[in-house]
């Protein structure tokens, strides 16, 4: 967990909350400095730009989730429940509730291979499942009811 004794601590708390309730492009950094009580300076420092911080924090937000994923696929097959569902389900309601809907939600900034969708099965259905699941998280950060979602990630997952 970052610190706020430091800059970049600040740095990244701030942009978890901003990225995570706005997205990328909707966010300023000036807006982000702002927020962490320091300068531009700092964040250019540590990350380089902001695509650098917005990567930063994407990848440590999406390395929760996935070991999320990870535990309940693997709970699952041991008690041979439906351990896809169970995967999509835990990572869904933990990025609701973090508050970082909108952050997972969009296309990161710079192409690359999915990571939700490697740990979700092998190529088409990998990829399809983790579509379903960012569209889901879009959803909710547009406004929709996360139990709809729920209820409709349980439907695709089975």
């Amino acid at each position: 967990m970052p610190s706020t004794a430091s800059a970049k601590g600040r740095l990244v708390l701030a942009a978890l909350d901003a990225f995570g309730r706005d997205g990328f492009a909707a966010v300023r950094v000036g807006e982000l400095a702002a927020a962490a009580r320091t300068t531009t300076g700092p964040l250019y420092h540590h990350f380089g730009s902001k695509e650098g911080l917005y990567t930063a924090v994407r990848a440590d937000v999406e390395r929760r989730v996935l070991d999320r994923m990870e535990g309940a696929l693997a709970a699952g097959a041991q008690l041979e429940g439906d351990a896809l569902a169970a995967a999509l389900l835990v990572a869904f309601d933990y990025a609701e509730r973090a508050g970082f809907a909108r952050l997972l939600s969009e296309p990161h900034p710079e192409p690359r291979p999915d990571p939700v969708a490697a740990v979700l099965g092998d190529g088409p259905l990998g990829a399809m499942l983790a579509a379903a699941w960012r569209a889901g998280l879009a959803a909710v950060a547009d406004g929709a009811d996360p139990d709809e979602v729920r209820r409709a990630l349980r439907r695709i997952a089975s």
